[in-house]
């Protein structure tokens, strides 16, 4: 595929002369994928697409905004002239602004992933699995995915800016199961970030996958935790579920005016924490998973404050959002593709270190759960519920740390864990994945340090 850099983007500049506000978003991605399974490779797919998106905003009457969106497959300028004229159908017209010099981010990396063999890649999946296999007892399943993706994107809008970007990503994930006398335990661990192949040097593999079967085994013998209401301490090896799907979500603008947010709607300047706690949103990390130079509808990526110092700042906005209140972009405006309209969305959320050792919380600790890696969860948005599995928890007793154990939820409410919390350490530890909302999923991570809940359910078994 020829670069987006040589298309003449004044070419379409003409499509966007609709509504309030319009724009083009033009992609060009491919990817490559390896499952193992089983001691052998059960899929490996590679694929490539392009296309572009066409989205105009437009105000009618009471301040309501419609979004117009379709898309067509290939750079086409024919094809995305018909789709305007269809799209914009009906729809008062205003003359776009000429696009100005591009500003262009391409992202740097070591080694292109894609220039290095599929069968490389397998063999390197197929070491690992007989490594984990003969060093660890029990197990039974080992699945490993490998996946690599590249994205070149230009975002051109009717004010004549004019942005392309280019990203390109890596991540790894390691299953591993163990199994003793019909008892099966999982283990799992993942890396990811935006970096070449490298990454598998910066970021071993093989200790991710026998972190994950060590966590298998060490659960079959694990006591199941006791269930009912205790303090609770999230390490910083936790990485950042809880601060992104109870709170982060709730902090999304859409969520907000929908009305599905009301535990922050409406208290902008109101303390919704203790004084010593921030969260910021923060795209410009560099190599992070959920980083980006900017968004997906061309606005600058920079640090957003959400919480600061105990107090509600800001929200997470993206154009659509920002225009129902009349104000700008924080650039928070995501999508998973040119087929997809964009969402005001978390990128690198985090809650910044304090000032207490993270040593003496756990220390200080006189009977409770340590946790020190979350699973899965659902969390309701509207009500701010949430039930989060534990991966890794150990029962903690006069400061110390007795002995793991398996089979624990945490149950609560976001906002109301988030006022809760009262001790905050200095450290920082961070998770990747893939956020869903909505029909799309983008890359994020998200972090926090060590924090001590004084109250919370645990769902387990009764003593």
């Amino acid at each position: 595929m020829p670069p987006l850099a040589a298309l003449r983007f004044s070419d379409w500049t003409p499509m966007l002369n609709g509504g309030e506000y319009g724009e083009a978003y033009f992609e060009q991605s491919r990817g490559a994928s390896i499952d193992f399974e089983d001691g052998r490779v059960t899929e490996m797919s590679s694929g490539s697409d392009q296309g572009v998106g066409l989205r105009y905003l437009v105000r009618g009457p009471g301040d309501a905004i419609e979004t117009i969106h379709g898309s067509v497959n290939g750079l086409d300028r024919a094809e995305s002239g018909a789709l305007a004229d269809r799209l914009l159908r009906g729809v008062p017209r205003r003359a776009p602004a000429p696009p100005r010099p591009a500003e262009a981010f391409r992202q740097e990396y070591l080694r292109d992933p894609f220039a290095v063999p599929m069968e490389e890649k397998a063999a390197l999946l197929s070491r690992i699995d007989r490594a984990v296999r003969s060093e660890f007892p029990h197990i039974s399943q080992v699945h490993l995915t490998y996946g690599e993706r590249s994205k070149r994107f230009a975002v051109l809008d009717s004010d004549g800016n004019l942005r392309l970007g280019e990203r390109v990503s890596i991540l790894f994930i390691a299953g591993v199961t163990a199994n003793k006398d019909g008892l099966l335990q999982t283990g799992y661990e993942v890396i990811g970030g935006l970096k070449g192949y490298e990454m598998l040097l910066d970021f071993d593999p093989l200790r991710a996958a026998r972190k994950a079967a060590r966590a298998a085994v060490e659960k079959l013998s694990a006591p199941v935790a006791p269930a009912g209401e205790m303090p609770v301490i999230l390490a910083a090896s936790a990485g950042g579920t809880f601060v992104h799907e109870a709170i982060g979500h709730g902090l999304e603008a859409d969520h907000v005016q929908e009305g599905t947010s009301p535990h922050f709607a409406g208290r902008i300047g109101q303390l919704v924490a203790n004084p010593f706690l921030t969260i910021v949103d923060d795209p410009t990390l560099p190599f992070s998973r959920g980083s980006y130079a900017f968004d997906d509808e061309g606005c600058p990526a920079r640090p957003t404050p959400l919480v600061q110092e105990g107090r509600l700042r800001e929200f997470l906005y993206d154009r659509l959002t920002a225009m129902k209140e009349r104000r700008g972009s924080n650039g928070h405006g995501r999508r998973e593709s040119f087929r997809h309209r964009p969402l005001p969305r978390m990128s690198n959320l985090y809650i910044a270190p304090g000032q207490d050792d993270p040593r003496r919380i756990v220390r200080e600790l006189e009977r409770g759960l340590l946790v020190c890696k979350m699973g899965g969860g659902e969390v309701n948005t509207a009500t701010g519920e949430f039930v989060f599995g534990v991966e890794e928890g150990y029962w903690v007793e006069g400061g110390k740390i007795r002995h793991r154990v398996r089979d624990a939820n945490l149950l609560g409410v976001g906002p109301e864990v988030l006022r809760s919390i009262d001790r905050l350490g200095w450290d920082i530890g961070w998770g990747v994945g893939t956020c869903g909302k909505r029909g799309q999923g983008v890359p994020v991570s998200d972090g926090q340090p060590t924090l001590r809940i004084p109250k919370l359910l645990i769902g387990g078994r009764k003593p």
